[in-house]
């Protein structure tokens, strides 16, 4: 891999306690079991999965293959935008915004800051999509324009423009700061600019992966191929 990038992780990448399976101590059992003979044929599916069942967290269509089959196949399909999370402190929602930036099909997940994070609350989702980790924003940035990437900061602050009213460019990094202190002063100033979510409760600010997941939908509302 590239300098810089982490692979589809591994087992050698993950927490010890990490389950190789969804239901492996996260939730009851999902999926489905041994696969009746005669098997589908072909170099997608697992022979493991196929005589032991498959319980991972992943949709129908996916069901038997292996994980490279699944990611080679996720990498025909995935989005223009891009998503960075800033990670000082070993912040716990990174997980959710991994597994969010999975659902919506974000072409890679950047982590800025800490190499190690919390995965477990990505619930394996981590292990199809491409993490690249760099050591600080400006190295992000850079990495940015080198592939013609703006750079948009989500967070409600001063001279920030309101994400319902703005257009995000097609080919973006949706940058994340972390809970509580929210998108350093770095991140700021690398930003071509920030977008803030609009509030109307007495709280001072929304979850980052709840804000991830809204400013990932914006950009799915606007370019991606809704079908039925």
């Amino acid at each position: 891999m590239p300098d810089g990038t982490l692979a589809d992780a591994g087992p050698h990448q993950h927490d010890d306690a990490e389950p190789a399976q969804y239901d492996e101590g996260f939730a009851p059992e999902v999926g489905v079991g041994p696969h009746p003979l005669p098997w589908p044929r072909g170099e997608r599916y697992d022979p493991e999965l196929l005589a032991a069942g498959d319980r991972r967290n992943v949709v129908d269509r996916y069901r038997y293959w292996t994980r490279e089959a699944i990611v080679a196949d996720l990498d025909t399909r995935r989005h223009d935008f891009h998503v960075a999370v800033e990670n000082w402190g070993h912040d716990f929602n990174i997980g959710s915004v991994v597994r969010t930036a999975n659902a919506f099909l974000a072409r890679q997940v950047h982590i800025v800051g800490r190499r190690r994070w919390n995965r477990r609350g990505a619930m394996v989702t981590d292990r199809y999509q491409h993490l690249r980790h760099h050591p600080d924003t400006a190295s992000l940035t850079s990495w940015a324009a080198a592939e013609g990437l703006a750079v948009i900061g989500i967070d409600n602050l001063p001279g920030a423009v309101p994400l319902e009213r703005t257009e995000l460019p097609r080919r973006c990094v949706l940058l994340f700061g972390q809970e509580g202190p929210g998108l350093t002063e770095e991140a700021r100033e690398h930003a071509a600019m920030v977008c803030s979510i609009a509030q109307f409760g007495s709280t001072r600010s929304l979850n980052a992966g709840a804000a991830a997941a809204i400013a990932m939908h914006a950009w799915v509302q606007r370019y991606a191929e809704i079908t039925r």
